[in-house]
């Protein structure tokens, strides 16, 4: 598989970088573009770090971004990419469906939304579409964005204190983690519970697993 590539720009076509930490995924997508004469793939990476890096030399038109890497996350990668880019088109994927997700990626500066199952189906549109300066975001992640457009967002505070939750962390531990009160914790919660309409931790882990805050 192509891991790295000359400078863009000398070929025709919709340069194409993808960053995943599978090389089954990445051998995926450039079997896919291999096969589309508007596209070329022309470079992956395993981590962020290196798609920060690989991401200065190549300047590809689009880059597909996983969500789940092994050194950061793809939306903080995303938006380490967009401090030196400010205009890059990435297209987050992911096996995750979540709504939730999704709205923090474009926040973040996503230009589209994947899902590793549609993969196959939606790639090459996709890349065409936020190319041309559209956003492109999978069938069934626009529908869960749909049903839950008005329902309040959980702060970064939050989340924090949520996956600490999900690792059985109690108030009085996340507290000590986090250096805040253990009653400032207990509010922390109280208010992720009312957020998610869950009926206890538990519930909540699984909701936020569900919308895509939380990938355990």
């Amino acid at each position: 598989m192509v891991m790295s590539a000359d400078s863009p720009g000398v070929e025709p076509g919709i340069s194409l970088f993808a960053v995943d930490d599978h090389l089954l995924v990445l051998n995926g997508i450039e079997a896919v573009v291999e096969q589309t004469p508007d596209i070329r793939f022309v470079g992956g990476a395993t981590t962020a770090a290196d798609a920060v890096a690989q991401y200065r030399a190549l300047r590809p038109d689009v880059t597909l971004m996983d969500v789940n890497l092994p050194d950061l996350s793809g939306i903080e990668a995303l938006r380490r990419i967009r401090v030196q880019a400010p205009n890059a088109k990435v297209i987050i994927l992911t096996t995750y469906r979540g709504d939730m997700l999704a709205v923090q990626a474009i926040k973040a500066g996503a230009s589209g939304f994947l899902l590793k199952s549609t993969l196959e189906m939606e790639l090459v549109e996709a890349v065409r579409r936020v190319h041309a300066g559209e956003r492109f975001i999978s069938a069934e992640v626009a529908r869960d964005i749909a049903l839950n457009v008005d329902a309040p967002g959980l702060s970064d505070r939050e989340v924090d204190v949520l996956k600490r939750v999900a690792a059985g962390g109690s108030n009085k531990v996340i507290g000590r983690q986090l250096e805040i009160s253990e009653q400032t914790v207990k509010g922390h919660v109280s208010r992720i519970l009312e957020k998610l309409g869950a009926a206890d931790r538990a519930h909540a882990v699984a909701i936020a697993v569900q919308r895509g805050v939380l990938y355990l």
